[in-house]
């Protein structure tokens, strides 16, 4: 049985917030000193390490479940399935429902179950559910389904992405302006031929890596919000774990499928960081004594940010819909998706589109 997706869609917000919307807040340290460069000289330094220009936001009355549901109604109809014959809505995510203007996360329902109610489906055999797993999220929730769906368990399974980091982000920390919103879903059920999972591989690292990504107050520590708290990071950690293991996951991912690196065509990884990246990809080929092929790891960073558990689904998204002359898939391409995040988290598929 082959198993692999039936169609895409995503959704990406109106508002677009570029670089110079931060020149007039006040950054702040971790330990709450105010920094005395200029904003320019930040904004100039961020750009140059994490390639972003611009990001797009929410709309003050949009909410996750919403960028979610527009994302799945567009992969529903990419995929032409009716959607009553969906067994499995997963909905991979982090931190909820967040209003605009509120501090409080809204988990009840749960979001996989308002995407279900907006796209009005009846059959109560269809099981909607969220998965926590930080940015790799979507991609191990596409691992569940297949396995749902191999197991004979289900026939379709919409896997959503989705995620409103504008709602939980402290504006007095640099690292607000990483973050952005949007959503990208897929189907996915038994195919004849086109479009398989071929492999997979996760992993957790929970020692001091665990606290990379976490929940904390403001870094302006007299700004009244003592009882709020913020999405943290810390970058360089990040950057160390992500750049010596993920290219290693790449690595026995590809091995498990049993293709050779020279037939993968293209690497979609999680769109944390431009510099990041770029570092992941010349580790994975330095493993095979490879120089990195021309065009073969899309980006969109630039543009959107980066948007969590969103990245990856956006991208393969924007590439299917020919977003990007430079970036076309051909039948029968091998390609890899790849994210780390939270917990820490990371994760790879090996895929024949």
């Amino acid at each position: 049985m082959a198993i692999g997706i039936l169609g895409t869609g995503s959704y990406i917000p109106k508002v677009v917030t570029k670089n110079e919307h931060f020149l007039e807040h006040e950054f702040y340290s971790n330990q709450g000193d105010r920094f005395e460069v200029d904003n320019t000289e930040i904004i100039e330094k961020f750009q140059a390490i994490t390639g972003i220009r611009e990001r797009r936001y929410a709309q003050d009355d949009e909410l996750t479940s919403d960028l979610g549901y527009q994302a799945a109604k567009n992969a529903i109809e990419d995929a032409g399935i009716d959607k009553e014959s969906i067994d499995y809505i997963i909905f991979a995510h982090n931190f909820g429902d967040v209003r605009k203007g509120e501090n409080q996360s809204d988990l009840i329902p749960s979001l996989a179950s308002k995407v279900k109610n907006q796209l009005q489906i009846k059959n109560p055999n269809c099981v909607a559910y969220d998965m926590i797993f930080g940015c790799p999220g979507w991609i191990e929730a596409m691992i569940q389904a297949k396995a749902f769906i191999q197991s004979g368990m289900a026939k379709n399974c919409l896997v959503i992405g989705g995620e409103a980091l504008s709602r939980v982000v402290d504006h007095h920390d640099r690292d607000s302006m990483i973050f952005a919103d949007g959503a990208g879903a897929c189907i996915l059920g038994e195919t004849q031929g086109n479009g398989e999972i071929l492999a997979h591989h996760s992993q957790t690292f929970a020692g001091d890596e665990t606290f990379y990504l976490y929940f904390d107050k403001s870094n302006h520590k007299e700004n009244g919000y003592d009882n709020t708290r913020f999405i943290k990071m810390n970058g360089r950690k990040v950057y160390e774990l992500a750049v010596v293991n993920v290219p290693e996951a790449l690595r026995v991912c590809l091995e498990k499928s049993g293709e050779s690196i020279d037939s993968v065509k293209k690497v979609f990884i999680h769109q944390a960081n431009e510099k990041m990246d770029e570092a992941i990809i010349k580790r994975f080929y330095r493993k095979f004594k490879k120089e990195v092929p021309e065009n073969i790891m899309p980006m969109n960073i630039q543009t959107v940010g980066n948007n969590s558990v969103a990245t990856v689904p956006i991208l393969y998204d924007m590439v299917r819909q020919g977003a990007y002359n430079e970036h076309e898939l051909q039948a029968g391409d091998i390609i890899i998706m790849a994210s780390v995040g939270a917990g820490m988290n990371i994760n790879a598929i090996v895929y024949k589109y």
